[in-house]
């Protein structure tokens, strides 16, 4: 079973690296930069469009929604799923792809062509050491998430099924006016504390299991995806407690000011498993979701 998903990744790989280079490659080989952006924004666009459901089941478990439903046979990320399709049919799952779209295009972008233009301002050569990949991962990471921290709120109000906004700008202007710029960057402090580790972590753990398996001979891209997914479980258990304390930042801003607030209320009503509730869709969506755009990525590039 594994081998296939190997194979099926592989396929989609090829798949987006040709379309790619038939659309792009021709016109933008000669900047290195722009390319880098086009080639994250697509390959962070393909994997979204193909993992939101989990990013949208993930949000659900995490908000108060079924947070008040504990002991409901769907509490658990199967009820979940069965709930929204029941309640509003298997479209249901892609709820809040335009925001994630929006977010995704020019944040992947945003990391890679930060990636690019970092490796070069600081003369990095490849292989890169453990601290020099977590460095940079940490520092593109962070660049990206706070330019876009407003979309990051727009999507995860929009998949939480709390909030009825009909549009991103009808949500960017609702926020603006009830909250002010203080609800636009409402959860800035743990979505750093959660991406710019993972994005560090995860490079760092990707690289090094990369150049441990570079001598083994092997077809690149399904080395590439099978390192990928290690590193994606790893990063994704160690930076789970951020995810759930930005989640209901997010969701309920007048409840939860600050960062010890949400922590303390994840504590006390649930105790130190609260913190990894929504960890197996988060998992799987941000390691397939992260697998995938570096795959595509390393080999468009």
């Amino acid at each position: 079973m594994y081998l296939e998903s190997i194979q099926v990744a592989n396929d989609l790989v090829k798949f987006s690296r040709a379309l790619f280079l038939f659309f792009f490659s021709p016109i933008f080989l000669q900047y290195p930069i722009l390319k880098s952006f086009l080639a994250g924004s697509f390959s962070g666009t393909f994997s979204t469009i193909l993992f939101q459901p989990l990013d949208l089941v993930k949000t659900r478990l995490q908000s108060r929604v079924n947070a008040s439903n504990i002991g409901s046979p769907r509490n658990g990320m199967l009820g979940t799923v069965a709930h929204i399709v029941q309640k509003e049919n298997v479209f249901g799952l892609w709820k809040g792809m335009t925001p994630s779209i929006t977010r995704v295009i020019p944040g992947v972008g945003l990391y890679f062509s930060s990636l690019h233009w970092l490796k070069h301002a600081f003369n990095l050569e490849e292989p890169l050491t453990a601290m020099q990949a977590i460095s940079l991962g940490i520092t593109a990471r962070s660049m990206s998430g706070a330019l876009l921290i407003p979309i990051t709120v727009v999507k995860t109000r929009f998949e939480s099924g709390v909030y009825k906004y009909n549009s991103i700008g009808e949500a960017l202007r609702l926020i603006y006016k009830q909250e002010g710029m203080k609800g636009l960057s409402s959860g800035l402090v743990p979505t750093l504390l959660r991406d710019a580790p993972y994005s560090g972590l995860y490079l760092m753990f990707y690289t090094q299991l990369k150049n441990a398996t570079a001598s083994t001979g092997t077809a690149e891209a399904p080395v590439h995806f099978s390192c990928g997914i290690l590193a994606g479980i790893l990063a994704s258990i160690v930076t789970q407690p951020p995810d759930v304390i930005k989640t209901k930042m997010q969701l309920y801003p007048n409840e939860f000011n600050s960062i010890y607030q949400a922590t303390f209320f994840v504590y006390k009503k649930y105790g130190v498993l609260g913190y990894f509730k929504g960890i197996v869709p988060r998992m799987l969506r941000r390691t397939l979701m992260t697998t995938m755009a570096w795959t595509v990525y390393e080999q468009v590039i």
